[in-house]
């Protein structure tokens, strides 16, 4: 089990875009993660921040190894992310809402991470274990 933080690719991405409005708290948020403990990134955090990137060299430089730890996708997160998805669906919520988020949290809960989001509601609701950093709700 790892101990350190799982990056959100919200967090991530406000710094990447230098969002007006999160840059600030997402800067200072990711540094005391840093002096905490670990970072890590795992291949949905990956894929999605991919997305603003024409290579690979240049999401590597922006996501350097050395800085943002990259973990694989253990199995029983897997199982976890699919259990929390159906309680999700089932109390009302919008398909429109992916998958990764929950892949996210389970990650998380089963290696013991914290997570540090900008979006903390639906590792509240569905992942109580998991220690957040996150703005107030």
């Amino acid at each position: 089990m790892a101990h350190g933080t799982l990056v959100d690719t919200n967090v991530l991405l406000d710094v990447l875009t230098e969002d007006p409005v999160w840059l600030r708290w997402s800067l200072e948020a990711l540094e005391q993660a840093a002096e905490a403990g670990p970072l890590f990134i795992n291949p949905i955090i990956y894929a999605e921040v991919s997305i603003r990137f024409s290579t690979i060299e240049d999401l590597d430089d922006a996501l350097p190894p050395a800085d943002f730890r990259r973990l694989p996708l253990p199995w029983d997160a897997a199982f976890l992310a699919g259990k929390a998805f159906r309680s999700y669906r089932r109390k009302g919520g919008v398909r429109s809402s992916t998958l990764p988020d929950f892949y996210i949290g389970a990650h998380a809960a089963v290696e013991g991470l914290s997570v540090l989001t900008r979006d903390g509601s639906p590792y509240r609701t569905y992942f109580p274990t998991v220690t957040l950093v996150a703005p107030p709700p």
